[in-house]
């Protein structure tokens, strides 16, 4: 039992409920950056002790471009967009939180079937990986704001991270840090074309972009 790695998905699943029950995006983009951070120690605390060199740079790594680059990035695109909430998501606030309770009984189902290191680093690990990736599927398919869209994105990728952290020890570092500059780049080209749809249209709500695409055919 890792006491300290527990913890930490602990801390990554209550991130999880944080983002499925908060409508203010500065609050989302916080606990985005923290879900990010913690992933960063979740590398440290899974490393054995002749592979801590190595997880150490990647703790660093990660925890400067996921809690801190990320959301700078995003607080800007933010203040050029002009926007402060998601207000009407396709499902509520209250309904999110019951799917994420669903989401999170799937995760430990499949936590159980899916084959696992022996042993395992942590009975957590798998579900946790699994309910971040789910969490942030619902995101981007439940919420209205390009910018919440966006953080969905990210979100399913720190899930896709959780598992390699799991795995640290099979895991080169440099394709970790490839994984990281791939997502910079999306993250950065996605900031470019919200704040492209803002000037355009005065809004980044995706469904009135689609509702204008059926008017015009």
């Amino acid at each position: 039992m890792n006491a300290p790695l527990d913890a930490i998905l602990v801390g990554i699943l209550l991130t999880g409920f944080l983002l499925l029950g908060s409508s203010r995006l500065v609050s989302c983009i916080r606990t985005v950056a923290l879900q990010g951070m913690l992933l960063g120690f979740l590398t440290l605390a899974a490393a054995e002790r002749d592979a801590v060199g190595r997880a150490a740079v990647l703790t660093v790594a990660s925890t400067a471009v996921k809690g801190f680059v990320f959301p700078w990035l995003l607080v800007r695109v933010l203040r050029g967009a002009q926007v402060r909430r998601e207000i009407e998501p396709l499902v509520g606030y209250g309904a999110s939180l019951l799917v994420g309770l669903g989401v999170l009984g799937l995760s430990l189902w499949l936590g159980t079937r899916l084959p696992r290191p022996d042993p395992p680093l942590s009975t957590l690990l798998v579900p946790v990986a699994l309910f971040t990736m789910l969490v942030g599927l619902v995101l981007i398919v439940t919420r209205r704001k390009a910018l919440t869209q966006v953080l969905g994105y990210l979100v399913m990728e720190n899930g896709i991270y959780a598992f390699g952290a799991g795995l640290v020890q099979e895991q080169p570092i440099l394709v970790e840090l490839g994984i990281l500059l791939d997502v910079l780049v999306a993250v950065f080209v996605m900031g470019i074309a919200i704040f492209h749809i803002n000037r355009q249209f005065d809004h980044i709500d995706t469904d009135r972009m689609a509702a204008l695409r059926d008017w015009t055919r």
